[in-house]
């Protein structure tokens, strides 16, 4: 997902949770963001594509028209992949704990230069397991994400995983470690989150524990306040050699 998705866009997390996941349900403004013909609506239906990818199951999809601005009728399907809130087919998605592992599976997908790149995500839900194939297959960690969009007043935070980012920033993933850029005033190299994806350092520092399949847990929610609150919502990111 690139990066302006989930930052500029007229459709809003908060906005689609209050509702059940579906065409005939949506709120009048997210379906009028979703058939936007303009730029607004480009990213929108973006972020709407990843939502369902992560939150429906491979069984489940989402299906909606709308007109460009030649008269061209256009008609989208998006399939559900993860599977880690299904039920929200029928209902808003109003628990705190599921918005967080949709807003963590959805920083976790966000690319700053918004190239596709294959990835193995794991955390403690079901849907997140992996299989020995996959973890020999996706042997390099990224970092971890959490957060949640979906609040009134929404955060994200990644850590990095210090022996992956060399790798992570050859294949164009930047939103773990930051992304470096030159500072025109000074020429110097500086490090800058990844939009909204607030940067909170080392995974090894932050994260008090390591599952079996190499994904972090117990990270501190906000490290800048608190050095003792820490949240199990947490995604890892995994890359191919």
């Amino acid at each position: 997902m690139v990066l302006n998705a989930l930052t500029q866009t007229a459709l809003t997390p908060l906005t689609l949770s209050q509702q059940a996941l579906t065409p005939g349900t949506l709120p009048s403004s997210a379906r009028a963001a979703i058939q936007n013909p303009g730029t607004d609506g480009t990213l929108s239906r973006e972020l709407l594509k990843y939502v369902v990818g992560c939150a429906l199951r491979s069984d489940q999809s989402f299906s909606f028209s709308w007109t460009d601005s030649s008269g061209v009728v256009h008609t989208e399907t998006y399939a559900g992949h993860l599977g880690m809130a299904d039920w929200w087919a029928y209902g808003p998605l109003a628990d705190s704990f599921y918005q967080r592992w949709i807003s963590a599976c959805l920083a976790a997908r966000t690319n700053f230069y918004g190239v596709s790149v294959n990835l193995s995500l794991r955390g403690s839900q079901t849907s997140l397991a992996s299989s020995s194939t996959e973890r020999s297959s996706y042997p390099t960690r990224e970092g971890a994400f959490w957060g949640n969009l979906f609040s009134s007043t929404p955060f994200l935070r990644s850590c990095h995983s210090p022996p992956g980012v060399t790798r992570a920033r050859s294949l164009q993933r930047d939103c773990a470690a930051g992304h470096l850029a030159t500072d025109p005033a000074t020429g110097a190299t500086v490090t800058q989150a990844c939009g909204p994806i607030a940067l909170a350092g080392s995974c090894d520092t932050l994260c008090a524990t390591v599952a079996s399949d190499g994904s972090y847990s117990k990270c501190l929610e906000n490290p800048a306040i608190s050095s003792s609150a820490r949240t199990e919502v947490v995604i890892t990111s995994f890359l191919p050699p």
